[in-house]
């Protein structure tokens, strides 16, 4: 292949990773447009703060330190729902700009890997509102002393709550990344069992940074952890690394 042929090939690579940016931003663009007409930014962040609204004690309640958090706390959460319901097409088309450069027989992992992440992203964010949340919150606020009222800002709790949706949505992809290492041929079953050992000292080492520091909330987040690199072993049981299955279908 010639300089100038190389050099085609690179900008077409460049356009047609612009083009799928474009489709993925507009999707999400426009259902957060959608969202914001109805059921509304406000609705939706009462849902997200739901939590902890109903853990906060007797006088407690939820204010806005900034003159203009009231406005775009609200926004930002509604750009996080729009992007989860447009993760699919997201997906789809991250997979699409480097399907080109896959085989036939790994081209046909597309959809089993845009529907098995996605589904784990959102399980591990579902956890992480319904399990987790209401769990930790009665807990955090117990050790308020005797007089104090607690107020908590929409924006740090925002914060909080963005930092453990994608600490649990990330988490709950460990399976389909194990899958896809040993697919690739990167790690085999056997290097997987022999980490299982330092992975769960990982596991606990990276729940104590993200997690706020109190023994349940780490909990929360490494022994699930570690039950998905169980499952992720066994997933990587089932499937062929790239070079054998390739041998075979030659």
């Amino acid at each position: 292949m010639s300089e100038n042929q190389k050099e085609e090939s690179f900008v077409s690579h460049l356009v047609e990773l612009r083009s799928r940016l474009m489709k993925a931003v507009g999707a999400i663009l426009l259902i957060a447009i959608v969202l914001m007409i109805y059921p509304g930014s406000a609705r939706i962040y009462k849902f997200v703060a739901a939590p902890l609204m109903a853990s906060l004690p007797a006088g407690g309640t939820m204010i806005a330190t900034d003159v203009i958090g009231v406005f775009f706390v609200p926004l930002k959460v509604t750009l996080l729902v729009a992007f989860l319901i447009a993760l699919p097409w997201v997906l789809y088309q991250m997979w699409a700009f480097i399907a080109p450069g896959l085989y036939q027989h790994e081209k046909k992992l597309a959809m089993p890997l845009i529907v098995s992440s996605t589904l784990l992203f959102f399980a591990g964010m579902s956890f992480a509102y319904l399990v987790v949340f209401p769990s930790l919150f009665p807990i955090l606020f117990g050790y308020a002393p005797e007089g104090v009222t607690v107020s908590t800002d929409i924006e740090k709790y925002w914060s909080f709550a963005l930092t453990m949706f994608i600490a649990f949505g990330i988490t709950f992809e460990t399976p389909v990344v194990l899958a896809v290492l040993t697919r690739a041929g990167i790690v085999t079953v056997q290097q997987l069992k022999e980490f299982r050992g330092y992975f769960i000292v990982a596991a606990f080492v990276i729940a104590a940074v993200v997690t706020p520091p109190d023994v349940l909330s780490q909990l929360f987040l490494a022994v699930p952890l570690v039950i998905l690199y169980e499952v992720g072993i066994w997933v990587s049981m089932l499937i062929k690394p790239r070079k054998k299955a390739e041998a075979e279908t030659a």
